[in-house]
């Protein structure tokens, strides 16, 4: 009797676990218990109590595992047959060595738990580098709003500045050297213009601002860019692409010591074989030898993300992405169709 309830408690574990999950979801599989039930007398119609116990356990963990855990979430082919090996590997061992039957149950319940506090970890940690990540554009957007904020300020007081001057000179009636500096005012304002002028509102308005705190960082930029009326990507797609490649290239300038170098971006948007092309280099003291998949998923905070964001886009308009690096140099090339 005592051997039957430890054959059979981990079911009836499994069985409460997934019924209490689907409850917790505000959904109603209340035929959970009786259709563990159903299995388990059936297997042991068939064979006996104990196979019962550990096939049904598996047939519970195979489902808990396909539908909460593979499709809530992308999950690796290697982490996917992993768990499956494992599954497999306990299962055997129980079904044909009846003395390990027990201890394969509760090894197999055990995986379970283990593979649910993980999944609950990795969402955990995701959340909060996503909030952090939030938090940290935020900052960067109001430091830009700033930058302008300052400039205009800046403008402003200049402007006082050369009113009071100009009252100044007319009232001892110096009418030619109030001329004189009218047109020396009117160079220096044609002289301040914007940085880049791509012909696309919204990108002009992400790249100067992005680009003058560049400059602040005495970073040096050179740049190009040329961007048709009519594109198939979206603005906003545009911006998001364009000032991703950007932080990220700031961000790589950003971690250069002064023995490594000069700190410089280059950027170019222009239209290349009937396609949208974009090129940003940027100075960097980082050598990467496999530019791939675990290059993008290694790498943490800003620049994780906004490698992601990058190619997702790129995806989404099926366009081509290139990275290359070369010593003290990281070039990004995208292509879109038009």
């Amino acid at each position: 009797m005592i051997s039957v309830c430890l054959e059979v408690f981990p079911v009836v574990m499994m069985a409460l676990f997934l019924f209490l999950r689907q409850l917790r979801n505000k959904k109603t599989l209340s035929s959970v218990p009786v259709i563990t039930a159903g299995i388990w007398w059936g297997i042991a119609y068939l064979y006996s109590k104990g196979i019962a116990s550990i096939l049904t356990l598996v047939i519970l963990e195979l489902f808990s595992f396909e539908v909460h855990q593979v499709r809530n979430r992308k999950m690796s082919f290697l982490y996917h047959g992993l768990f499956f090996l494992v599954t497999a590997v306990i299962t055997v061992n129980g079904l044909f060595i009846p003395g390990s039957r027990v201890f394969s149950e509760y090894t197999l319940l055990l995986l379970v738990f283990l593979t649910e506090s993980s999944g609950y970890y990795l969402r955990k940690t995701y959340e909060e580098s996503a909030v952090q990540f939030q938090n940290q554009l935020l900052t960067k957007q109001v430091n830009e709003v700033q930058n302008i904020y300052m400039t205009m300020r800046g403008w402003r007081h200049d402007y006082h500045n050369h009113l009071q001057t100009l009252k100044a000179l007319l009232k001892v009636n110096q009418a030619e050297e109030a001329r004189g500096y009218l047109d020396r005012l009117e160079n220096d304002l044609d002289s301040i213009n914007y940085l880049i002028e791509s012909g696309n509102v919204n990108l002009d308005a992400i790249l100067n601002s992005k680009l003058s705190l560049a400059l602040k960082d005495e970073i040096e930029i050179h740049y190009k860019a040329e961007v048709p009326k009519d594109l198939t990507v979206s603005d906003i797609d545009l911006c998001v692409l364009i000032g991703n490649l950007i932080d990220n290239a700031v961000e790589s300038c950003g971690k250069m010591a002064e023995q490594d170098g000069k700190k410089f971006i280059r950027l170019y948007v222009g239209v290349l074989k009937k396609q949208l092309y974009i090129s940003v280099t940027n100075a960097t003291n980082e050598v990467i030898r496999k530019l791939d998949e675990d290059y993008i998923t290694t790498k943490r905070g800003n620049h994780g993300h906004g490698l992601k964001r990058i190619n997702n886009i790129v995806e989404k308009y099926e366009g081509y992405i290139n990275r290359k690096n070369e010593p003290g140099v990281f070039v990004t090339e995208i292509m879109l169709p038009l």
